[in-house]
């Protein structure tokens, strides 16, 4: 995986605290902040940029920048070790279907998209969840997006302002910074130990302290990102029908869908009456179906929400590319698509249980659910993710640190921040071969061994 380099007037080295718990130092930013070391750009901008100062990259990139002027290469690169990289295999896996090599594109596909999405692949989206789930979707709840992210995005920039979002205290990084670039107000949601990282349906729900005109959309990865953990069965149940009540709603992120251990898992099997609610499901090939570049992602929703949507797609996007979305009805095949479902859901509960068992016996807490491609665990005492990666780069490697998960953390990067997070972080098996697994455990034990021999060395006189 090759990140695009961001243009923007500034980059930031690494910069943090090593010695302890760290502080959010700012890394990437256009504007220069105090005792921050500062690298101009080979072009750099003389005036003010008429865009925004705020618009740092997402968490995961900027541990991608510092990977590259530590290591001297991009993550992915032959000899890494992409263990932050949130992606999976792009290759057929054991007991699954070969990828599409090709789709074909004819001089119609050369139109303007429809603003709503193809009408095959609507069609193939309402078959997949209505023959596993149960639905009774039709063509008209589907709104086809560019990826998964680009979906989440227009919803919340079209909220309205009496809509109070409620998120998980660690959740994906990206909708941190998607909250703030389209101004939503959100709350946290306690994400703790105590709470095993998986708190109840009522507290996203909560109206202590709210006004009756205030309306509720809680924001929740299922499977979670970071955390793995997966609301199922009665108490998703129970979930999607409180978003069903009104003043409520829910933006339900099922990226990770397939990548459970009951094989795929979807709101969408106990939404009553989709139309007359503000239930949104977000999903992607991105991750089950294993295309991420693809970019292609879709909303289901009422008919009425997913009419704006189409709406701002006119406007906004122009639609989405057709050989994309032909490429996602082949993914959709139903043949295909069952067959994928089985070595998607055998292949990363092998890999969850196996790292897992390899990360508990090197003394690590493993806090993971029993969903997505993700371990969340906590370091020990006295040590942080922050001089963790700084120590994994060395060797070609790289965690996400927890921080990068905090969704309570100012945007803006404020140094005196301390996250609750400084000494946890996740470790990504998505992208891994299974060959890799020994070799990998070796590199990762080798420097939490040096990073905790270094910790409990005595200090010298």
């Amino acid at each position: 995986m090759t990140p695009c380099v961001c243009g923007s007037a500034w980059t930031l080295e690494w910069a943090c605290n090593l010695a302890g718990p760290r502080r959010y130092t700012p890394r990437l930013t256009r504007a220069p902040h105090a005792g921050a070391r500062l690298r101009p750009a080979p072009e750099l901008m003389q005036r003010e940029s008429f865009l925004s100062d705020d618009c740092p990259a997402m968490g995961i990139y900027e541990t991608l920048y510092a990977f590259r002027d530590s290591f001297g290469q991009f993550m992915g690169t032959e000899g890494t070790h992409p263990w932050s990289q949130g992606f999976p295999l792009t290759t057929q896996l054991e007991g699954g279907p070969p990828l599409p090599s090709s789709v074909n594109v004819t001089w119609e596909d050369r139109f303007y998209p429809k603003a709503w999405g193809h009408p095959n692949l609507r069609e193939a989206l309402v078959e997949y969840y209505n023959s596993y789930y149960g639905s009774n979707i039709t063509p008209e709840n589907v709104m086809v997006f560019a990826g998964g992210r680009p979906g989440i995005f227009a919803v919340l920039a079209f909220l309205k302002k009496h809509v109070e979002v409620r998120i998980g205290n660690a959740e994906w990084p990206a909708y941190l910074d998607i909250m703030t670039q389209t101004d939503t107000n959100w709350r946290v949601v306690p994400y703790t130990e105590e709470n095993g990282f998986h708190p109840s349906n009522a507290t996203y729900f909560d109206r202590a302290g709210l006004n009756h005109k205030t309306h509720l959309l809680p924001i929740i990865s299922n499977p979670g990102n970071p955390t793995g953990h997966t609301r199922v069965g009665a108490e998703l149940e129970e979930l999607i029908a409180m978003a069903e009540q009104p003043g409520n709603g829910i933006l339900l992120d099922e990226a990770y869908e397939m990548i459970h251990t009951s094989k795929g898992v979807s709101g969408i099997q106990y939404v009553k009456d989709l139309d007359n609610s503000n239930v949104f499901l977000a999903g992607a090939c991105t991750k089950g179906l294993q295309c991420p570049g693809i970019r292609i992602g879709w909303i289901i929703a009422s008919k009425t929400n997913v009419e704006t949507l189409s709406n701002f797609s006119s406007f906004g996007m122009g639609g989405v590319s057709h050989p994309s979305q032909h490429y996602a009805v082949e993914l959709l095949q139903p043949e295909r698509v069952a067959q994928a479902r089985d070595a998607v859901k055998n292949h990363y509960d092998m890999q969850r249980e196996r790292y897992g068992e390899a990360f508990e016996k090197m003394g690590l807490k493993v806090f993971t659910g029993d969903g997505g491609f993700y371990h969340w665990m906590k370091l020990p005492e006295g040590l942080n993710a922050s001089e963790l990666n700084r120590r994994l780069f060395k060797h070609g490697a790289a965690i996400l640190e927890g921080i990068d998960c905090d969704m309570a953390r100012p945007h803006a990067k404020d140094p005196n921040y301390v996250s609750p997070y400084a000494n946890w972080f996740r470790f990504s098996f998505g992208p891994l071969l299974p060959e890799t697994f020994e070799s990998d455990i070796a590199i990762f034990g080798q420097v939490l061994n040096e990073y905790r021999a270094d910790v409990e060395a005595p200090s010298p006189v």
